[in-house]
């Protein structure tokens, strides 16, 4: 069993409770996701099945849009509207200062997580560190706004649709956003409409699905990686298995370009064999036929 789900993940519960609920439906303890969705969110969970659980890394990069409703004039301790109220402003800003404010983000900016977040702080969860007393405050990270669009306001209320980079706290957006106003900001409602192709319209909630559709949703590891793809001769594989680095003996086709360094996915009949990172770029290999390591073998997968 080896796969990757798009779960919907519904509002008061947390992303590892999700994970909770797969792993009894399916009966595995081999189920991970590739990105925390706080308790007051919702909205699309990507989670891997079995091996795939070591290819989340790859989807974490991946782009993220969501939705999300502002509570302007409110500043809370955790950036969302779960949180205990530090200060209260009347907003008297205009909608055109508003909305000027809030495009002023896209864009690269320094961002600071919450101290009520899921990041770790020498191996402790900053949230947990927080319940106990103890706000740590992080080093800004640049974080990337790609898009903000449907703006829409009904003050103290602001609406918006925002597609941000990995590490991308929309509560401290919220936050950030409210601060530059003058007024403070806090997130009202969260949802999280799409991680890469992974989008909401197709999510499966897991707590209204039996063991057999969740099978059947599950989508296959080498459809979903966008990494470049080769194919190996079929009597590479046992070697392969066996920890022996391909060389062009093993090689019978490349279908994508790629540079060196990087990482590309060996396949066999269509079946994932391994992850590997690649010695030569995808051009000199054809040209030179080189001696030799072509892969330096990362992952290893025996499920084919």
């Amino acid at each position: 069993m080896m796969g990757f789900l798009n779960v919907y993940k519904p509002k008061g519960v947390t992303s590892h409770d999700v994970i909770d609920e797969i792993r009894k439906k399916l009966g595995t303890r081999r189920v991970g996701h590739a990105g925390t969705l706080d308790p007051f969110a919702e909205g699309v969970l990507v989670v891997g099945i079995g091996s795939a659980t070591r290819l989340l890394e790859y989807l974490q990069v991946e782009r993220k849009k969501y939705f999300v409703k502002i509570l302007l004039g409110i500043t809370t301790e955790t950036f969302d509207i779960t949180g205990e109220v530090v200060e209260e402003r009347v907003c008297d800003k205009a909608e055109e200062e508003i909305i000027e404010t809030i495009k002023s983000f896209k864009g690269r900016y320094k961002q600071v997580p919450p101290a009520y977040s899921a990041k770790k702080y020498k191996g402790e969860r900053l949230y947990k560190l927080a319940r106990k007393g103890k706000i740590i405050s992080l080093p800004p990270v640049e974080v990337e706004i790609y898009s903000i669009e449907n703006i829409k306001i009904n003050i103290p209320h602001v609406t918006l649709e925002v597609e941000v980079s990995k590490g991308t706290y929309i509560r401290s957006l919220c936050m950030d956003i409210g601060y530059k106003l003058g007024c403070g900001a806090t997130a009202e409602e969260l949802v999280r409409i799409s991680v890469g192709d992974f989008e909401l319209k197709n999510s499966i909630n897991p707590f209204e699905t039996g063991k057999d559709k969740l099978l059947k949703n599950m989508l296959n590891v080498e459809k979903v990686l966008n990494l470049p793809k080769v194919e190996v001769y079929k009597d590479s594989v046992e070697k392969i298995f066996n920890g022996i680095q391909p060389t062009m003996d093993f090689l019978k086709t490349i279908f994508d370009d790629f540079p060196k360094e990087q990482d590309v996915m060996l396949l066999c009949e269509g079946k994932l064999i391994a992850v590997a990172r690649a010695e030569r770029s995808s051009k000199f290999i054809e040209k030179n036929y080189p001696n030799g390591n072509i892969f330096k073998l990362k992952k290893v997968f025996r499920e084919i």
